[in-house]
């Protein structure tokens, strides 16, 4: 059942969508943007793989919201997604050594309150962020994880005063690329909000999305902080009340601005 639901829900997307940002929020038309013209160009959704604390945690909300993510990217987009010869969609992992980094423009990096960065790890990140690349880190949450973030980009970036971590204003092209925004969204685990109803995982914590910039003022570093994007793409399909508030409301919005963001800058 939870099957036919999803393939029902993705055959009405741009009716269910424009639904609901009717209601709940302003939304800029993709197709009428005046954004670079995208065709011809193929994204393809690139996920981190990673040394850490506790193992395969790289591996949270995968495969299933790489795969919703890139096609709800290309339903609200005119951006089209990369796919194989019998049209499935292609995403793929890729680990901080290996130089097919280099061919993404926008890498997805999860629970990074567990990454633990190899010196070699962190130097082929700073040569992908330097050359370029936008990096997106989402699903941690709390001062401990926070913790364990800051400590890793700082074996990237270690001069913190050339480097700062910011708070991105609502006032930045970030929220406004596609879909317009003037909150950063918390998404909690589906789990958290059918056992308690609630919008956080923890808690009492507030949603950051934060940054580092380069000298140029170029977004190198999206931080998804104390909300959980990953998992409002994985579980689209298996509650419709967390779809509606969460994945349509939040989760799909900012992910999509930012690698709209990634893609032109």
């Amino acid at each position: 059942m939870k099957a036919i639901w999803l393939v029902l829900m993705l055959l009405g997307t741009p009716q269910i969508f424009a639904q609901y940002y009717e209601y709940d929020a302003p939304v800029v038309n993709p197709w009428d943007m005046g954004l670079e013209d995208f065709a011809g160009i193929r994204f393809t959704f690139a996920r981190v793989r990673y040394h850490g604390y506790r193992d395969r945690r790289w591996r949270t909300d995968y495969p299933e919201s790489d795969l919703n993510f890139s096609m709800r990217l290309e339903e609200l987009t005119t951006i089209n997604v990369n796919r194989d010869a019998e049209g499935n969609v292609v995403h793929v992992v890729v680990d901080l050594e290996d130089d097919r980094l280099f061919q993404y423009p926008y890498l997805y990096l999860v629970e990074p309150g567990y990454l633990d960065l190899l010196p070699h790890e962190a130097e082929k990140l700073r040569q992908y962020l330097d050359r370029g690349g936008l990096l997106h880190v989402d699903d941690f949450w709390g001062p401990m994880e926070w913790a364990n973030w800051e400590a890793q980009i700082r074996k990237v970036y270690p001069d913190e005063g050339k480097w700062p971590i910011v708070d991105i204003p609502l006032s930045h092209e970030l929220f406004h690329t596609v879909f317009q925004l003037d909150h950063v969204p918390q998404v909690p685990s589906l789990w958290a909000f059918e056992r308690y109803g609630s919008t956080s995982d923890r808690p009492g914590l507030k949603a950051y999305c934060r940054g580092i910039f380069s000298p140029s003022g170029r977004l190198m570093v999206v931080m998804t902080f104390n909300t959980d994007l990953g998992d409002g793409w994985e579980r689209e399909g298996e509650n419709f009340e967390y779809f509606r508030q969460f994945s349509v409301a939040g989760a799909y919005p900012l992910g999509i601005n930012i690698v709209v963001y990634a893609m032109t800058h």
